[in-house]
Order: structure tokens, then C-alpha cells, then sequence
């Protein structure tokens, strides 16, 4: 947070903060403990982040800069809370900022599911929170006997919400600790990683091979970074390259399927991003728009698309 006068910004922390926070109360209960508590412009506090994992805050700025009437009223409540800083070309773990260090993982809770956190794993802690509504409806969708298929998959967290449900998935992303961290996602909620599927390697490659392999799935989760390069150099991005992707998930999308489809890219519009989805077969599809969850009352930055062939 930037400030020319730290004492007006003392008097909008302690004044607004309490009201962001009391805003969230009513999503706060024994099933979550994972929400956001502050989020900057849409609770009149810009460039200013606070998420609560279980216990445990993550205050996230847009400025390597912290006023110290923020540091103060930060110290003043009963959590730790670490502090990172929102830089896509600095991508470094957070760090603590008030209360006692939370040197180990642990597990905050979102609709009664187990997810394992860290502050020590690098800029991203192990769920992202504007998923979760998404992923409740992916959980509302799945039943015993249907099959998911979740690509860039992370930590496995829309994997986890489909077993829930009687599942089975395949959890599918470049990286090895990731997976590994799918499975010990699954494990914190007494399902059996065994019991599920999980391939490394990237995301393009793996839907071709399906589509060779006869394989279809129910549901298939597309939320891919913005921009990344595969193992072998070739790089995607979401502005350009989100139609094909579409096209090979539809390829091997079972009748009477979904795919749901996100992207967090600001400078795509709504408009545009379905005009690319739409691009992706010769079939009709049907796009149906997912809002963002409450305590994200900011900038609506994450477009999430549902998208069925017309009629299913």
C-alpha cells in the first residue's frame, strides 16, 4: 500500500478493514476456513490483498512497500500473517510479517474439503481461492461412474472435488511435486490416490494421445496459465493459442459432457475469450458464464466458461 500520509492511511485501515472482514463472516464456518478477507479496490483498499488460510493470513500487495500503520494493525490481530509481494517477474515465497513462522505445511478447509497449504512452496500457496465456486459445481456435476480429466492441474484441487463426488480423474500437469502434491490432496481426504490416475507431461501432447487412445471423459477442466513453455520449448498463450487447446479437450469430451474453461488474462475479454472457445469445433457449443465468488468483490479478472455441445 502507498501512502503520502500514513496517518489517513491508518484511519482507512482500521475503518475499512473491519468492515471487509465483517463482510466475509457469513463465509467463514467449520466447512471453510479459506477465503478472502480484503480484496484491494472492491473493499476501497487498492493494491491491498489479505487472505485467511485456516489460521493463518496472506497479505499480498501490489508494492514492495508496507506502511507501518498496516504492520501495526496487522500485529494487532491474532494471526500469523506473511506477506508477499504481486510480481509476475518475482516469484518468491512469502514472507513473515507478524506472529509466530509457519515453518511446515498445513490444511485449510473449503466446502468441508481438506487442501494442504504452504508459505514455504514459492509464490502460488496450493489453492487458489477464486476457484472456489468452480469447484463446488465440479463437485455438484461429478458422480460415481463418470470420469474427469483436469489439465494444468497444480495441486490437484478440481481432481480432489470430483472424487469427492465418486469420481474417477486423471490429474494431469508438467510437474512432478505437483502431482505429488495432487495425491497427498486426495490422501488428506481418505481417498486413495491409487484409485485415480495422474500423467506428467504437458497438456497438448496428453489430450492427443487420449484422443488416440479411444478415451473420453465427462468432465474436462481447462485452466492453464497465461503464458508458459512446455518441455520442449513450445510456448502457449492464452490469447492465441486457447482455441486449439478447446479443440483437442472437446476431441475427447464423452456426449452429454462439459468442459469448463478459464483464464485469468485481464487484457481478454469476456467477449473475446468465448468468440475463441466458439472457434473450437465445427459443432454448436453452448457457453454459460460462472461469476467470481463473493469475497471477490474487486475486479471480475477471471473468466470461467462452461461449454457443452448445443443440446447436451
Amino acid at each position: 500500500m502507498d501512502s503520502k500520509n500514513p496517518g489517513d492511511m491508518d484511519r482507512s485501515v482500521r475503518k475499512l478493514a473491519p468492515i471487509a472482514l465483517a463482510k466475509r463472516k457469513a463465509l467463514l464456518n467449520p466447512n471453510t476456513d479459506a477465503v478472502r478477507l480484503i480484496d484491494g479496490i472492491g473493499d476501497q483498499l487498492p493494491g491491498t490483498i489479505l487472505e485467511a488460510f485456516a489460521d493463518h493470513w496472506l497479505l499480498s500487495t501490489t508494492s514492495d512497500f508496507i506502511d507501518p500503520e498496516v504492520r501495526q494493525w496487522l500485529r494487532d490481530q491474532p494471526h500469523s500473517c506473511y506477506w508477499k509481494r504481486l510480481d509476475q517477474h518475482q516469484k518468491e515465497s512469502p514472507v513473515l510479517l507478524s506472529g509466530k513462522p509457519v515453518t511446515e505445511p498445513f490444511l485449510a478447509k473449503e466446502n468441508g474439503i481438506n487442501y494442504e497449504i504452504s508459505f514455504q512452496s514459492g509464490y502460488s500457496q496450493g489453492i487458489f481461492l477464486d476457484q472456489r465456486d468452480n469447484r463446488a459445481e465440479v463437485r455438484r456435476r461429478m458422480a460415481p461412474g463418470l470420469k474427469l480429466l483436469n489439465t494444468f492441474a497444480y495441486t490437484g484441487a478440481f481432481s480432489v472435488s470430483a472424487a469427492m463426488a465418486g469420481a474417477e480423474t486423471t490429474t494431469l500437469d508438467l510437474s512432478q511435486p505437483y502431482l505429488d502434491w495432487a495425491k497427498r490432496n486426495l490422501a488428506h481426504n481418505q481417498l486413495d490416490p491409487a484409485a485415480h490416475h495422474f500423467c506428467k507431461g504437458d497438456t497438448f501432447h496428453w489430450l492427443r494421445r487420449f484422443a488416440k487412445q479411444g478415451r473420453t471423459f465427462d468432465g474436462i477442466v481447462l485452466d492453464p496459465p497465461t503464458f508458459s513453455r512446455d518441455e520442449k520449448g513450445k510456448v502457449f498463450r492464452v490469447e492465441s493459442d486457447f482455441t486449439e487447446l478447446a479443440s483437442l479437450a472437446l476431441d475427447v469430451l464423452a456426449p452429454g459432457g462439459w468442459v469448463l474453461c478459464c483464464t485469468n488474462f485481464k487484457k481478454l475479454s469476456p467477449h473475446h475469450f468465448e468468440k475463441q472457445l466458439f472457434a473450437a469445433s465445427s459443432r454448436r457449443l453452448r457457453a454459460v458464464h460462472s461469476p467470481m465468488p463473493d469475497d471477490f468483490s474487486g475486479e471480475s479478472y477471471l473468466k470461467s466458461v462452461w461449454l457443452t455441445f448445443d443440446g447436451a
